[in-house]
């Protein structure tokens, strides 16, 4: 049987848009587009500003970049080169680097609205787009809190969405995130733990895994030690993982949050759901930070990115690690193959609401 890797299958359209233009966003998006293993796996099409993406070369010491440049409207359907929807919106020159900007922010938005329209009409199978500054992208859009709660209004999708982070098939989900430490205890439910537990699984099984084994961490030390340490993880977590269990999905715990992870990344779990966004982001970004990839799991497509920030104190050197954002592109190439016929099933937003920004 043939699989995706074969060199006649075809290639998943990927959008990708680049992210802050004062960080290490521009130079990345430049090595993906020259990297000779992405253009075999996916056909890029990325958004952004081709004085941007040229400035990103230079600063890598590429060459002028072999893409097809076309402005926005055309027609995207790829040709044997990478294609950059050219939006013009951004003089690099502008911009300092390694500084918060409005203007920065408002470019990186502008690129991550156009992927996720093109992905809203089944135009690219995926989106990826090199690393944000939240501060940056506040400055642009007040209400700006992450890229889950920004999708799910621009695409008018009320949906259950989370956070994976992703590091060398090891998998890490949480049920909490970008919230202040103090609020997290009256955010833990069963419900919210059972469908954290049932994402978890069903983003595993379309990235290829056939029966997803998952570790769900206690919140309190010791998962509680039997009620010494707190009560959430006996009357709260326990319960959801057995109901999971009940629904024929393979989860086990609570365990111990200060363990879980070593008997993960020896092998025992293909993911683990923590509780709160540093209870399992430590661990990952200490594993591998440089390789580490995000994915925005429960939309109709899948969106990935470097699970690293946008590192403005390398910014312009040339530095910078390709290796989670090429990581990043490969499973979100891989993803878009295997969930291209249940992408076009699932319902779309209309035009309205995709537009409202």
């Amino acid at each position: 049987m043939r699989t995706a890797s074969s060199d006649d299958a075809p290639k998943a359209l990927i959008g990708l848009a680049i992210g802050d233009p004062a960080g290490v966003g521009p130079e990345l998006a430049a090595k993906l587009v020259a990297d000779p293993e992405v253009r075999r796996a996916a056909s890029l099409v990325v958004v952004g500003d081709r004085r941007v993406l040229e400035r990103g070369a230079a600063e890598s010491g590429l060459p002028s970049l072999d893409v097809d440049v076309r402005g926005p409207g055309r027609c995207i359907t790829p040709g044997d080169r990478p294609v950059l929807i050219d939006l013009g919106h951004l003089d690099p020159d502008t911009i300092e680097q390694g500084v918060v900007s409005a203007e920065g922010g408002q470019f990186a938005l502008e690129n991550f609205n156009i992927c996720l329209k093109l992905a809203a009409a089944g135009e690219v199978g995926a989106v990826c787009f090199t690393p944000f500054n939240k501060a940056a992208m506040r400055l642009a859009h007040p209400s700006y809190d992450d890229e889950i709660g920004y999708t799910a209004e621009l695409l008018g999708l009320d949906t259950s969405a989370s956070e994976f982070n992703i590091l060398e098939g090891l998998w890490n989900a949480r049920v909490s995130s970008h919230v202040p430490l103090s609020q997290v205890a009256s955010l833990i439910t069963t419900p919210r733990v059972l469908s954290g537990i049932e994402l978890t699984d069903a983003s595993l099984r379309d990235a290829g895994f056939d029966q997803p084994r998952i570790a769900v961490a206690g919140l309190n030390p010791h998962a509680g030690d039997g009620g010494n340490f707190g009560h959430e993880d006996d009357a709260i977590i326990r319960p959801a993982v057995e109901q999971a269990r009940a629904k024929g999905i393979a989860a086990d715990g609570p365990f111990p949050p200060d363990t879980v992870f070593v008997r993960a990344t020896r092998g025992a779990f293909d993911a683990v759901l923590t509780m709160y966004h540093d209870q399992g982001q430590i661990a990952m970004k200490l594993i591998g930070f440089d390789r580490g990839v995000t994915l925005l799991g429960g939309f109709p497509f899948p969106i990935c990115t470097p699970a690293h920030g946008s590192a403005y104190d390398i910014a312009g050197k040339g530095i910078a690690n390709p290796g989670a954002s090429k990581a990043a592109v490969l499973l979100a190439a891989k993803m878009a193959a295997r969930c291209a016929p249940q992408v076009k099933a699932r319902a779309r937003p209309s035009s309205s609401s995709i537009d409202k920004h």
